[in-house]
């Protein structure tokens, strides 16, 4: 069962989680990576000049190929003990269909990962940005091909997405049920939903952000350039266009949410500041 974080509680992770952001921040500024803050996080510095008061975590955006060199990099140099970079393996998926980049002196647990084997610490989560096809029949099978990655590499059945889609989900989990064959299956759909180029794309998409986000469509002109915007006092990357971006998916965003909606998303289950992650 998910906890309730009071405000002070609720601020205190927030400050930790700046740690992982700043470790980033610095990594990717000193390796030449573009990221952009987003979401939440991107309406926050905009908005409050830090976090959304009742917001629970940091998520960025990277460009296809500084995501892929930032995977590269990062194995290859290993640069913290402390800061683990969690990637889809065939051993190990960690029930996301993306990187993260998790805290390990601390611990946060979420719902759908209790039960597994896995370092559980305070997440950065890490999104890349893929082109998108030209055409609507080669776009929506470049979204079907998203759903098979998504739910292979994840390994869980996607929630709240209709009887039929769960249905067909468990089925499909249920036959392909070793891991060499899942690992294959979510490579192939990977590249094949990966396969337009973000550089030469008229229009890209967040395809490993949810059935939510990965339908919405951005113009590929929105990320050309960066700024850096001013979130708790340290200065971050963002897309040029943010305005643009974040009008897409969000409308008004400079308006407030009704008093019901302004709660937090993530279903936390433990948090634990300071106590390593086991």
């Amino acid at each position: 069962m998910s906890i309730k974080l009071d405000e002070k509680a609720l601020r205190e992770l927030q400050l930790a989680e700046l740690d992982g952001l700043n470790f980033f921040d610095d990594f990717c500024r000193e390796n030449g990576l573009t990221y952009y803050l987003c979401g939440g996080c991107l309406i926050g510095s905009i908005r409050n000049k830090g976090f959304v008061p009742w917001d629970d975590d940091i998520d960025v955006l990277m460009p296809r190929p500084d995501y892929e060199q930032f995977l590269k990099l990062y194995k290859e140099k290993n640069p913290s003990e402390r800061f683990l970079l969690l990637d889809g393996s065939k051993e190990n998926t960690y029930g996301n269909i993306f990187a993260v980049l998790t805290d390990t002196d601390h611990t946060l647990v979420k719902e759908y990962q209790k039960d597994m084997d896995m370092p559980k610490g305070i997440p950065l989560d890490i999104f890349p940005i893929d082109g998108l096809a030209n055409t609507k029949p080669a776009r929506l099978m470049q979204y079907v091909w998203t759903m098979v990655y998504s739910l292979f590499r994840s390994g869980i059945v996607p929630k709240n997405q209709g009887g039929l889609l769960s249905f067909g989900s468990k089925v499909l989990l249920g036959i392909f049920r070793g891991k060499n064959i899942r690992y294959k299956i979510w490579k192939f759909a990977e590249k094949r939903m990966s396969r337009y180029s973000f550089e030469t794309a008229e229009n890209v998409a967040e395809l490993c952000a949810g059935f939510y986000f990965m339908k919405k469509v951005y113009p590929r002109r929105i990320y050309d350039g960066v700024c850096e915007v001013e979130f708790e006092g340290r200065k971050y990357l963002a897309m040029k266009n943010f305005d643009e971006y974040l009008k897409i998916p969000f409308g008004n965003y400079m308006e407030l949410p009704p008093v019901e909606k302004r709660v937090a998303h993530h279903d936390i289950i433990e948090l634990k500041l300071n106590v390593k992650s086991r």
